[in-house]
């Protein structure tokens, strides 16, 4: 059983990867993605929307969120969690070997029922936290010293849950767990026929993506109107989900910056991320941990959107690539032509991102941590 949680897009994606990976892999096991927060009750369930109203409207107001729900701890304690005759169903029915939280507020109160109802001896309590540095931002209730194993996603994850008292003995780095497509070989007929057929647009031409989070959060359009400022042909791919608004906006936007130049195509969203990941020269997007993976995996230089501020969590991704000297930095429209125009004008520059996403990139792959879940039943 994959516990998770509406919250912004990152854990839910999680969730579907690793039961994509377990379909593929282990078809013989059942799984279960279970909404542990807004599933149980009405009170969890409005804060997971007025989280992603927060993201959508005014991320910097995030800081006030975490920190009360850091003090808060509402789902410290099994007892304590309103509406747990739910989640006690949940178990009792699929009465799962292994539980896995892939969410932040999942970790401790969520484990303590699980245990209560199927046994101590009868369910391992696992761990996936995707952030990528300690410190302001990474939330301690990622860390339950009595789970049976915590995995992070980088060894600065691990390091950072061992400082927040995880034991060592029970932590493991065991890289992004993403799609299964990002990972698979692409062959060069499936790409020219997305770039080609689907966008009709030159997979050899500078293409950037226009990334857009799972609440269908950008602001594409104010960064558009500047690209005219690059004075280089261009090509843009901009996700904006299921904000059909921006999406028409854009359309109506696309001849006048095409005869400036810039092609745009507008998408609600892609079932090829990674294909269009692997061939675009780079992407705009949140500091979020989740499209931050899939950019490493892929080797697609990363761009950080900081317009409205950014949340606690975007910090630490933002740490992480800045430590490692990953991505650039936004903070206005006005900064992207010129990034844009350098990238172009100097492509030596870019390859510096990508060797250097490539030593960072995790040799482990979702089936490892298979593998890893397995060898704990």
């Amino acid at each position: 059983m994959v516990l998770t949680s509406s919250t912004g897009g990152g854990h839910n994606m999680r969730a579907r990867s690793l039961a994509q990976w377990t379909a593929k892999e282990r078809p013989q096991w059942k799984i279960d993605v279970h909404s542990a927060l807004e599933s149980t009750h009405g009170l969890y369930r409005f804060g997971v929307e007025l989280y992603n109203t927060i993201q959508r409207t005014w991320p910097q107001l995030h800081h006030v969120y975490f920190n009360y729900l850091e003090v808060a701890a509402m789902f410290k304690h099994g007892h304590r969690i309103l509406g747990r005759g739910r989640y006690v169903e949940v178990l009792e029915n699929f009465r799962p070997d292994v539980i896995v939280s892939v969410h932040g507020s999942t970790n401790h109160g969520f484990f303590d029922i699980a245990r209560h109802v199927l046994g101590r001896d009868k369910v391992k309590c696992v761990t996936y936290c995707a952030e990528m540095w300690g410190g302001y931002g990474m939330s301690r209730h990622w860390v339950n010293p009595d789970a049976d194993l915590f995995i992070g996603s980088m060894p600065e994850t691990v390091d950072a849950a061992i400082d927040l008292g995880m034991p060592k003995a029970k932590t493991l780095a065991g890289g992004f767990l993403l799609h299964p497509s990002f990972y698979s070989e692409i062959e060069y007929r499936e790409t020219e026929a997305f770039w080609n057929g689907t966008l009709k647009l030159d997979p050899d031409k500078f293409t950037v993506i226009l990334s857009t989070g799972a609440n269908s959060a950008n602001n594409h359009e104010r960064f558009l109107r500047v690209l005219h400022r690059i004075g280089r042909p261009l090509q843009v791919v901009a996700l904006c989900g299921s904000n059909d608004a921006t999406r028409w906006r854009i359309e109506e936007l696309a001849p006048i910056l095409e005869r400036q130049g810039i092609v745009v195509r507008a998408l609600p969203t892609t079932d090829k991320m990674a294909l269009l990941m692997r061939s675009a020269s780079a992407i705009l997007a949140r500091p979020g941990s989740g499209t931050t993976n899939e950019a490493i995996q892929s080797g697609c230089p990363i761009l950080f959107n900081r317009l409205g501020g950014i949340m606690p969590q975007e910090m630490i991704t933002e740490r992480f690539c800045r430590e490692h000297r990953l991505s650039v930095s936004i903070s206005k429209p006005g900064d992207l032509p010129e990034i844009l125009r350098d990238w172009i004008d100097h492509p030596e520059h870019r390859q510096g991102y990508l060797s250097r996403m490539e030593a960072v990139r995790p040799r482990v792959t979702p089936v490892d941590l298979l593998q890893t879940l397995e060898n704990l039943r």
